[in-house]
């Protein structure tokens, strides 16, 4: 079945309108209730706009109806790192390196919050992966950076 605002939310996030993506995806919520495919992507859009509480209460709910679902894992955790629930984004960061492991995204976002809990060889250790993986990434860089200094490597 054709489904028009999803197809005119898709169209906008490529186009990164996101204020109009995220109204389209409200009306896809409306009559698709209960989908953990358009929540995950609530949440995503969410998160762009930096409404980060929009964007958990998304994920939570993409969660309870899909777990397991390593992109709704990774986006939370970012999210929730965000809202300054360290160890809450460490455990669905660490979930999702289980599901799809040598993700980038995942492990420079877990980095992160590896040094945000004072773990700075943990950290270290998820950057120079997502290095290889994604090498002279700024993100990657730029925090790997923050954590040598930490450990005093120069």
């Amino acid at each position: 079945m054709f489904n028009k605002p999803k197809v005119h939310y898709l169209v906008k996030r490529m186009l990164e309108d996101y204020q109009e993506a995220s109204k389209d995806l409200n009306k896809v919520n409306a009559f698709e209730l209960n989908n953990a495919s358009t929540l995950r992507s609530s949440g995503h859009v969410k998160y762009i706009l930096d409404d980060n509480r929009g964007a958990l209460e998304d994920l939570d709910k993409a969660d309870v109806l899909e777990q397991n679902n390593a992109y709704t894992l990774r986006i939370r955790g970012y999210v929730k790192r965000m809202l300054d629930d360290y160890r809450g984004a460490l455990e669905d960061l660490d979930k999702a390196d289980v599901l799809e492991p040598n993700n980038a995204f995942t492990l420079n976002s877990r980095g992160v919050v590896k040094s945000m809990l004072d773990d700075y060889q943990g950290a270290l250790k998820d950057l120079d992966k997502a290095d290889v993986l994604e090498p002279n990434n700024a993100f990657t860089l730029t925090n790997r950076g923050n954590v040598k200094r930490m450990l005093d490597h120069y």
